[in-house]
């Protein structure tokens, strides 16, 4: 059962706490006097409601939730200050003032933080892009933003995953498939056979690689290439294992408890066809033929190597993300609004992205009459997606443009406050990495963090 708002806040504990103890911070009391406006909770409402129609979820009647109102500042608090779950639940549990501002009274527990970890996959990012779009009406109708330009770009959100390797994959994909099918054979029963624990014999593989790779001989590429070969054979073999194991297991997956029988036999064969990936792509290297669709980590799938010609990380594992800063004016400092985020996987360019920026602007009604793009934007492909905003100006870094040499400069400073703000988001807000694995997660974690820096923006027009 949804339950948007708590109990009181307020009890005769706070009758002999100081002044000072009860009042919130400055920032804080911002926040709360935005947040404490219920039409924010409206989008959670809403899909809890479509839920509920498809008989996923209950809306009178069941367990209660979490108050939502307290979980939608508990997420931004933890995108304030760069939190983990647990890290999150015990913070607020031992400050007042976090505590008040997330409306937990003194004598009430917080919510589990595995709790509150469920709710953020289970809404994902279209609900929390909805809270941006709010949040940004909100300031047009009551601060009187008005949009006068708009700065697009472009950058790498990355995974939650160590840098990878062939052989590190293979490390990886033997002790999944060991575990799940540890997991699947408790749930089914004795006798569908098992998958042999080969992660011994791929971790020496893997020291004698690094062992190789450490001497300065010119024949150290074949003997690593070797012995990659020699790992992506011992793959092989657990994944024929864990095949053969779900087979059988399928036909006595039956009876009491079937259907969480199934979910570990559908885990394991979703971890051996990544597993399979792996050996395919080291087959591909060997051949000398090109990887396309690259797999960097056994647990995010979805996440893809980027290369944005960066001196200091040439090399990113993740997804593109296009950010949208929509501000008053152009001048140094100009700090606006984030759209909620286009996201695209694997390492699409500039304009692929663009049409959904565009169509948040129209959705919102925005109608910027300065554009300002970056230099990997092709001019001609730009003209068409921006013809239903028709601005007056599109400036893109690098390139010729009509206009004087005054607007020219002023322009080129405001595209460049887009990267400032990029840097600013991922210093502040935690979109540096994403912490949930996944498309889904990488959204959900990239929709909190705009929709805090939002409402921190909101906060500030509004003190």
């Amino acid at each position: 059962m949804l339950r948007l708002s708590g109990g009181q806040v307020e009890s005769l504990w706070d009758e002999v706490l100081p002044v000072e103890a009860r009042e919130l911070p400055a920032d804080l009391a911002a926040l709360d006097v935005l947040l404490r406006d219920p039409e924010l909770l409206a989008p959670i409402a809403a899909y809890w409601e479509c839920e509920a129609a498809a008989g996923r979820a209950s809306v009178g009647y069941g367990r209660p939730t979490i108050a939502i109102e307290t979980y939608v500042r508990l997420m931004v608090v933890k995108h304030r200050t760069g939190w983990g779950y647990e890290t999150l639940v015990r913070e607020v549990s031992d400050s007042l003032h976090l505590r008040r501002f997330c409306l937990v009274a003194l004598g009430e527990r917080i919510p589990d933080e595995s709790t509150v970890r469920k709710l953020t996959r289970r809404f994902g990012g279209v609900v929390v892009d909805e809270l941006t779009r709010l949040v940004i009406e909100k300031a047009a109708r009551e601060t009187r933003f008005r949009v006068r330009a708009v700065r697009i770009d472009s950058t790498v959100v990355e995974a939650d995953v160590r840098y990878p390797t062939d052989s590190g994959l293979t490390l990886d994909g033997a002790r999944v498939l060991a575990r799940e099918s540890r997991r699947a054979t408790l749930k089914v029963g004795a006798g569908v056979g098992r998958v042999v624990d080969r992660t011994r014999a791929l971790g020496q593989r893997l020291r004698l690689i690094s062992r190789t790779l450490a001497r300065r001989t010119g024949e150290r590429k074949a003997e690593v290439l070797a012995l990659t070969e020699q790992a992506g054979r011992l793959l092989s073999k657990s994944i024929r294992e864990a095949r053969r194991l779900a087979v059988l297991a399928r036909r006595r997956a039956r009876g009491r408890g079937a259907r969480a029988k199934l979910a570990a036999i559908e885990r394991l064969e979703e971890m051996t066809d990544r597993a399979q990936r792996v050996v395919t792509q080291i087959k591909l290297r060997l051949a000398g033929e090109p990887i396309t669709d690259r797999l960097v980590s056994m647990f995010d799938p979805d996440a893809r190597p980027i290369r944005k010609g960066k001196l200091g990380k040439p090399n990113e594992f993740g997804y593109v993300t296009q950010l949208a800063e929509v501000t008053e004016n152009t001048r140094r400092g100009a700090r606006g609004f984030i759209l909620p985020a286009s996201m695209a996987l694997g390492n699409p360019q500039e304009h692929t992205l663009l049409p959904a920026t565009i169509s948040e602007l129209n959705r919102l009604g925005l109608r910027p009459r300065e554009v300002a793009l970056d230099g990997g934007f092709q001019g001609r492909l730009i003209e068409e997606t921006l013809s239903s905003l028709a601005p007056q100006r599109v400036f893109i870094a690098g390139r010729q443009q009509p206009g004087s040499r005054r607007t020219q400069r002023r322009l080129a400073r405001y595209r460049t406050g887009a990267e400032g703000r990029i840097s600013h988001l991922k210093r502040e807000y935690g979109l540096d990495r994403s912490r949930l694995k996944g498309e889904h997660g990488t959204r959900a974690w990239n929709a909190w963090a705009i929709a805090t820096y939002n409402l921190d923006t909101l906060a500030i027009r509004t003190t």
